[in-house]
């Protein structure tokens, strides 16, 4: 068919829905190869030879103190918080994705309980913090975290070994 001097493949179409299939697949590519960059279950993960050689850095013997030193300019009221330490220093890796490299060193979980504004507590949740060279890389749940981040933190505490 031709549509103002141009010839197109489809016929019965014109060129400009044609051109709006193309730029729909395009959208739909690219949303496809940006999903699978953000998240993390779409990558493999790290071989059991790349964990075994990975610089973990040395055990933490101060976890606890780093832990609460981390998290105690993210909570409300930080000496009225209870945190419990369920499980860990463990090896651990956190998963790389467009937004942050694959990290190697060591899993602690804790279950933390806050103060709202209200005064109340709020219950427990889960948090995994990421420990290396003595200092915290990452934390996964908490205070400030999302719903992605929640699910991260339940994940990497079963993986430390921490029951709920």
């Amino acid at each position: 068919m031709i549509h103002d001097g141009v010839r197109s493949k489809f016929p019965g179409t014109t060129m400009e829905v044609h051109m709006r299939r193309k730029f729909l697949v395009l959208l739909a590519v690219l949303g496809i190869g940006a999903t699978t960059a953000l998240f993390p279950g779409c990558k493999a993960p790290p071989t059991k030879t790349e964990m075994d050689s990975a610089d973990y850095g040395p055990q933490p013997e101060n976890y606890e103190q780093l832990v609460r030193d981390y998290l105690k300019p993210k909570l409300k009221e930080p000496e009225s918080a209870i945190i419990e330490f369920r499980a860990g220093p463990k090896r651990l890796y956190q998963q790389g994705t467009v937004l942050r490299p694959l990290q190697y060193g060591w899993g602690v979980c804790v279950l933390v309980n806050e103060k709202s504004s209200a005064g109340a507590y709020t219950g427990f949740h889960p948090v995994v913090f990421y420990i290396h060279s003595g200092k915290v890389l990452a934390m996964h749940g908490g205070p400030d975290d999302s719903v992605i981040g929640d699910g991260y933190a339940r994940d990497g505490c079963k993986e430390l070994g921490a029951v709920f």
